[in-house]
């Protein structure tokens, strides 16, 4: 299931490639007469490809043809009479350049052969374009959202004071976890912006050494304590999937916008609606990010990528937004392309949740903290948020519990 829908999504992904390429095409040159060069390349092409326009290069190809004829007129085949034979240094990196040169590889992998693999402009151009633009600008309007609803909605306070007393909402071990997967993805996080806008905005305050230093080790920590970050995922998951099921009461808690319209706050169980979505968001992007980072941890052994443009192409999906059908023989490092762009694109949005969630876990409200602090919480703040929980623990006769806490004046 998770495949199918990274599957469909990467779809919209894949656009970014062909309508580059689309706008390119349809600004490319009519036939330009060469004779003057001698075939070669003229300024035209060489002012076309600085402003990133499409050149077209046939007759950079051709001449490979022309070198495997001068090579058979003078009667010595590539390779005789000399290290190169009749073919010259041009010809050769020529053929290396467009992946037709007769290379021995001794890797398993067929795309070992391949030397020169030059289609990576798009993800390039898609990577320090729309991914940091508009990646940085939705972290940057998520913090100032909750910046202006803070100052007009203010610090959600308990209800008549704290009553002294808590009752035990999280054992050691679901904290460990909890811990685990937020230390894990902040500095997973960190490292990932670290990465994509160093060379754009640390570069001019570091200096290239110190931001060649500080991306070697963010490269480092990112790619070990992935492997945290999986294992929390899963403890998290099992430990609290049974208590993220939707139920009715959830339907009452989006009606009251989780007690910001009405003077009563909405019953909920051990998690109400709004962290339920945290929840799911943080199980299903947070999987998919893990998935996306194994393949690109393991290029050769899990491609995504190919896989899934195949079940797009036999579903006819390209063809619902007018595209060809999707390629599906990818090289490694094409695979790696997407993947990285995928990876990116989500951890952004997962980021986007997690900053509303430190939010609400701090300074948004009074005592939500200590569920995860010391694990026990005031009971007027069990009543208030969890009512339908709290009654539960009444019933089995586990509240109070904890030691005694202050009442607030």
């Amino acid at each position: 299931m998770l495949r199918h829908v990274m599957a469909f999504l990467a779809l919209v992904l894949l656009t970014a490639a062909p309508m580059g390429v689309a706008a390119q095409d349809a600004g490319a040159p009519a036939q330009i007469d060469r004779s003057a060069t001698g075939g070669a390349q003229t300024l035209d092409d060489i002012l076309r490809r600085q402003e990133g326009l499409k050149v077209d290069d046939d007759f950079r190809r051709n001449s490979l043809e022309r070198a495997a004829e001068r090579a058979e007129a003078a009667g010595t085949p590539p390779g005789g009479l000399g290290p190169r034979g009749a073919a010259s240094d041009a010809d050769l990196w020529r053929a290396l350049r467009y992946d037709e040169a007769d290379v021995q590889s001794s890797t398993l992998n067929p795309n070992g052969r391949v030397l020169i693999q030059d289609g990576g402009m798009w993800w390039l151009e898609f990577r320090e374009g729309p991914l940091a633009h508009y990646g940085g600008l939705l972290l940057l309007v998520t913090i100032a959202v909750l910046a202006v609803f803070y100052l007009l909605r203010g610090r959600v306070r308990i209800e008549g004071g704290k009553a002294g007393t808590t009752v035990l909402r999280f054992q050691w071990i679901e904290r460990f976890a909890h811990w685990m997967l937020a230390g894990s993805f902040i500095l997973l996080g960190l490292t990932g912006l670290f990465t994509l806008f160093g060379r754009m905005y640390l570069i001019p305050i570091l200096g290239h050494e110190a931001n060649s230093v500080l991306l070697t080790a963010s490269k480092f920590i990112h790619n070990n304590v992935s492997w945290a970050f999986m294992l929390a995922l899963v403890m998290v998951f099992f430990m609290w999937v049974w208590h993220n099921i939707p139920n009715r009461t959830d339907l009452t808690w989006f009606a009251q916008a989780g007690g910001i319209i009405g003077k009563n706050h909405p019953p909920a169980k051990k998690f109400n609606a709004g962290q339920k979505i945290i929840f799911w968001s943080v199980i299903l992007l947070g999987a998919s990010i893990s998935v996306s980072g194994l393949s690109l941890l393991f290029p050769f052994d899990m491609p995504l990528f190919a896989h899934s443009f195949q079940f797009l192409n036999d579903l006819g999906a390209p063809g619902w937004v007018g595209m060809d059908p999707l390629p599906v023989d990818l090289a490694p490092q094409e695979e790696m392309q997407f993947a990285q762009l995928w990876h990116s694109i989500v951890a952004f949005g997962l980021m986007a949740v997690i900053i509303g969630h430190i939010y609400i876990g701090t300074v948004g409200m009074e005592g939500a903290y200590d569920a995860m602090g010391s694990g026990e919480v005031d009971e007027n703040w069990a009543h208030q948020h969890h009512s339908i929980w709290y009654d539960e623990l009444k019933a089995r006769g586990e509240t109070p519990k904890g030691k005694s806490a202050t009442p607030a004046e």
